[in-house]
């Protein structure tokens, strides 16, 4: 089992950082005491198999207590591997991100947030000394934080975390309520219409040969290829961890069968993490 405890000062990014190792399916615990970190080490250690990895924050908000912090990761380490990452921002930065959200500093020095700032860094001087890394976040981005934690633990790039799932729906079974970009291909020529087709999906070769057999259809899969290829780096950066598109069809088993499954081949390619759902698939074969 591993142990992560992130610390920093505070309006550095460990909300960002914590949801990171959320999304690496690490269990994940925020504004921890250090007094319970024993207690949960035992704890986790009877359920290991299910617990693998553990993250937890522990920063200034715990006040005087966070003098027990490094006692209490240098025995964390005598019987699991532990990382101590310690996040910092420069006193500009950090100023300007409590202007821009209004939040008070937790330690609320009466001469000011400045004042705050100053006397976070004398109490956390140790920590940030005794760190196994020390992260400057000044000018990072979410995206930037993550790309500096895939390389600390040695995992493949950002886009191969990022999922794509990319779901086929029929139209006159709704629309998937959970998709974040929709395409309506009804506009192509339908297969259900052609006797040799009609009961075969668009995972069989020949529906896909048939809906492809069409200029329209091509131009179209190049445009739609271009605008994920633009979109989606966009949503990394946003910081999401997760992007469902929809394709739908009337049916759901020709043609956005075939253009999902295109899709997640192009984007593979690319390096993402995509995978596909064809949800009213099955619908059809149920009712003949």
């Amino acid at each position: 089992m591993d142990f992560t405890i992130l610390t920093g000062m505070s309006g550095s990014g460990k909300t960002q950082a914590i949801r990171f190792f959320e999304d690496m399916g690490y269990f994940c615990i925020d504004n921890m005491p250090p007094a319970l970190i024993p207690m949960l080490a035992n704890m986790m250690g009877t359920v290991k198999d299910k617990f693998r990895n553990v993250a937890l924050v522990i920063d200034i908000r715990v006040g005087e207590m966070i003098n027990e912090l490094l006692g209490q990761v240098d025995k964390l380490k005598e019987k699991y591997e532990v990382r101590l990452i310690f996040l910092d921002t420069n006193d500009n930065t950090l100023v300007h991100r409590y202007k821009e959200t209004r939040r008070n500093h937790p330690l609320n020095n009466p001469d000011g947030l400045l004042a705050s700032i100053k006397e976070e860094r004398v109490m956390l001087y140790k920590l940030r000394k005794a760190a196994d890394y020390v992260i400057d976040t000044s000018n990072f981005s979410n995206n930037k934080l993550r790309e500096k934690f895939m390389e600390i633990y040695n995992l493949t790039s950002v886009n191969s975390m990022f999922e794509i799932k990319i779901e086929s729906f029929g139209y006159k079974h709704g629309i998937p309520v959970d998709a974040d970009l929709v395409f309506d291909v009804r506009c192509f020529p339908n297969p259900f219409y052609i006797p040799e087709l009609k009961r075969k999906t668009g995972n069989d070769p020949e529906v896909r040969d048939y809906v492809m057999s069409f200029p329209e259809a091509v131009s179209f899969f190049e445009k739609l290829r271009d605008m994920v290829k633009f979109l989606v780096p966009l949503y990394v950066e946003e910081g999401r961890s997760s992007l469902v598109i929809a394709i739908g069809c009337t049916g759901g088993h020709h043609r956005s069968v075939t253009f999902s499954n295109m899709l997640a081949d192009y984007l593979k390619d690319l390096g993402y993490n995509a995978r596909t759902v064809h949800r009213d698939i099955s619908i059809y074969a149920a009712h003949e």
